[in-house]
């Protein structure tokens, strides 16, 4: 029997290698670059080596993932995960901000009987929009 995958772990370990060595498949600035242009995409400068790392980190999980599942055979040697990289919900405070005026609000929408707004049907067997 071998020992336990920690996906986890080991995706973190490949995006440090993949961006610190730059093996065969890392995805540099260039290809972010071309990434961006072929998804016709506006990268400000500035998030070029940001979204190295991270498209980096995406092509580690993916490795691990082909790694695991050559392990199929196994699963009990797979350490489950709760997500591929370090990112966290960003938290902030719940406040009430301006509300919209009802005469604002009337004027932008498509059907109206004042002082509602009439919306799709989204339930059941309406349809949606």
């Amino acid at each position: 029997m071998s020992a336990p995958l920690d996906l986890h772990r080991m995706a973190e370990e490949r995006t440090e290698s993949r961006h610190r060595d730059g093996p065969a498949g890392a995805l540099d600035t260039a290809g972010v670059r071309k990434l961006a242009r072929l998804a016709r995409l506006a990268v400000a400068e500035a998030d070029i080596e940001p979204e190295a790392v991270r498209l980096s980190a995406v092509l580690g999980a993916m490795d691990v993932l082909r790694e695991a599942v050559a392990r199929e055979d196994e699963p009990e040697q797979v350490t489950p995960m709760a997500h591929a990289g370090d990112e966290t919900n960003r938290m902030r405070a719940d406040e009430p901000g301006e509300a919209l005026a009802n005469e604002t609000l009337m004027a932008l929408a498509p059907e109206t009987l004042a002082p509602f707004v009439r919306v799709p049907k989204v339930i059941g067997e309406g349809g949606g929009a």
